[in-house]
């Protein structure tokens, strides 16, 4: 099973590409997680440039989801949203609308921020932007508040609990993407 993982920051240094990072690390036998890093590339959308084929970028980040069984995001919270980056990829990943590469595709929400409430807004705007694309939302949920202090001096998950809050969340969407498997 492959599941793609997405962090919404652009940082190098982001606590939401360290989250997939431990989530790789959590991830069970026959489960590969795949963090894909090309939020940089994805040209500002518009309009007038959806064509088929679309950009490079775009059409390589459609191919991505379409070949993964589900969909992992962790995002970080800006002014009380999802950060324009990310945005913009789904924006660009949701054209024709009725059949994108999210389309019906088992997707898990996670977020964190420097902040106590770890992303929560974020992270219901995410999942309401996926739902309208058409994905599968699952009900993982995970929200990391004070996000730096959960990780060591090396940028790795030290706290147990957020490890067993991903171990929980990847559970989660692992069983709807088998549940679709097993349906189609």
């Amino acid at each position: 099973m492959r599941v793609l993982a997405i962090s919404g920051s652009l940082r190098d240094d982001s606590n939401n590409t360290a989250l997939l990072r431990a989530l790789r690390e959590e991830a069970p036998e026959g489960v590969d997680v795949d963090i894909w890093q090309g939020l940089k590339v994805i040209p500002p959308y518009d309009q007038d440039d959806v064509v088929v084929p679309g950009p490079e970028a775009v059409e390589a980040f459609r191919e991505l989801v379409r070949e993964s069984d589900a969909v992992f995001f962790a995002t970080p919270e800006y002014n009380s949203s999802v950060p324009g980056a990310l945005k913009n990829a789904l924006d660009w990943a949701s054209r024709p609308l009725a059949t994108n590469s999210f389309r019906n595709k088992p997707v898990a929400v996670i977020g964190s921020s420097a902040g106590a409430f770890g992303g929560v807004w974020a992270a219901a705007e995410l999942r309401k932007i996926l739902g309208a694309m058409g994905s599968r939302v699952t009900e993982a949920e995970l929200a990391v508040g004070h996000a730096a202090e959960k990780f060591d001096d090396e940028g790795r998950l030290a706290d147990e609990d957020v490890r067993e809050g991903l171990r929980d969340a990847l559970q989660t969407v692992i069983a709807a993407a088998l549940d679709r498997a097993a349906a189609a």
